[in-house]
């Protein structure tokens, strides 16, 4: 399987913070019919069984929007959701690994924060790469910001679609322009918003007006 740049222009990540009384299966609705065009369900707190039947209940919802459905770090539970690929960073399998587990019908999304790493992602059989964080992020207290400049090196350096990953809102998203992405990746500035359709409209308009 390959995906096309299209497929990456909104990347919505799940996050349960926000939910709120409501499902995620609520939310992820409200982000596809607001436009995102790839979701990757990211689970840190749930176990291995509530994850997997996550990822089974996501599966024909995103089916249904025609958008690809990613499992962020566990193949295992990709391959048994029947997922569309996987998403792993730069601490967890090795990419090469991750493509032997998966086969070459999957997709395989890889973090990277420096023209080396997505160098060899790309080698290992990496279908597109995600790269961040490009801004300070709740979600990853732990990391320094990547300039722009290093974004642009990778997007020169590759042969495969990048995403920008990390931070990215309405208010910033316009700081990527000239830089080679294929899109944004968001988890609040989709889904803590009060509107989470409007939102996501209002961020793929954004990009959409950028590339």
């Amino acid at each position: 399987m390959t995906i096309k740049p299209e497929q990456l222009t909104l990347y919505a990540i799940t996050d349960r913070t926000w939910l709120n009384g409501a499902t995620l299966e609520d939310h992820v609705k409200e982000a596809l019919e607001g436009g995102a065009t790839i979701l990757q369900l990211r689970e840190k707190t749930l176990s291995e069984a509530e994850f997997l039947e996550q990822a089974k209940r996501l599966k024909p919802l995103c089916q249904s929007y025609n958008v690809p459905l990613i499992i962020n770090d566990r193949v295992d539970i990709a391959l048994e959701a029947d997922a569309d690929g996987v998403h792993v960073g730069q601490n967890d399998m090795q990419a090469s690994q991750v493509r032997e587990k998966l086969g070459p019908n999957k997709l395989l999304g890889v973090s990277c924060r420096t023209v080396e790493h997505a160098l060899a992602a790309q080698e290992h059989g990496a279908d597109y790469i995600g790269v961040g964080a490009m801004f300070p992020t709740q979600t990853k207290t732990d990391t320094e910001p990547v300039s722009i400049e290093t974004l642009k090196a990778i997007c020169q350096s590759v042969n495969i679609p990048v995403v920008a990953i990390g931070g990215v809102t309405l208010s910033n998203v316009s700081q990527l322009q000239d830089t080679g992405i294929a899109g944004i990746v968001a988890i609040s500035a989709i889904f803590s918003q009060d509107d989470i359709q409007e939102a996501a409209h209002n961020l793929k308009e954004a990009v959409s007006n950028l590339l």
